[in-house]
């Protein structure tokens, strides 16, 4: 019992310290909490937890699988790149027009903020070599033993920690944003700044890397 808690805890901090670097899921889930308060946040914090649960799933169910899938992850991967590419230039453009009442670009839609965080997560196939360096090192040490209760538990865990990493943006990220008085005009550049770096490290990874 003591060791499925340990299991559940390590999922958690392994997950809830990999949000806490900056980067465009946490800072999205700042601008929606700053933008249309945290009710959506939370949707959109919960969507990006979903699919990073099935992609630590994935990883954790065998390397073949992806190998096997590896074309359609190249396809996801180059997606990526236009996507986070595409919402960088977006931003500074709406940055340098915008006057002061149009939500920011990746905001002015009707999307459910639920499959909003879906969809950036699922565009975000870093998480893939993430979890598998991570649950590899912890099969290493026997901090998790290969199991199928194991697994789910650690699933569990990562889950919880992913939310509670982007709770952090949320609330913390809105409150330096109140006490600042920053402007949407600028967390419109952060933003661009944030994608356009997610979308050149993305190209990097296509290009040097193997999934």
């Amino acid at each position: 019992m003591v060791h499925w808690i340990v299991v559940v805890s390590l999922g958690w901090l392994v997950s809830f310290l990999g949000q806490l670097p900056l980067g465009t899921m946490s800072m999205t889930s700042t601008q929606i909490a700053v933008e249309e308060g945290f009710r959506n946040a939370w949707k959109y914090s919960i969507g990006v937890a979903l699919i990073e649960i099935l992609y630590l799933r994935t990883v954790l169910s065998g390397v073949d699988w992806i190998m096997q899938h590896h074309l359609f992850f190249e396809i996801l991967g180059w997606l990526t790149v236009a996507f986070f590419g595409t919402l960088g230039v977006i931003s500074f453009i709406s940055a340098v027009k915008q006057d002061g009442k149009k939500k920011p670009p990746l905001l002015n839609n009707r999307i459910n903020r639920f499959w909003l965080g879906i969809t950036m997560s699922a565009l975000n196939p870093a998480q893939l070599p993430f979890w598998f360096v991570w649950s590899s090192y912890l099969l290493n040490i026997h901090a998790l033993h290969s199991s199928a209760l194991e697994y789910n538990l650690f699933t569990i865990g990562s889950g919880t920690g992913t939310v509670s990493g982007l709770v952090v943006y949320m609330y913390g990220g809105n409150w330096l944003i109140t006490k600042m008085k920053t402007s949407s005009k600028t967390l419109n550049k952060v933003m661009g700044v944030i994608f356009v770096i997610a979308a050149l490290a993305q190209l990097y990874r296509m290009i040097f890397e193997k999934v």
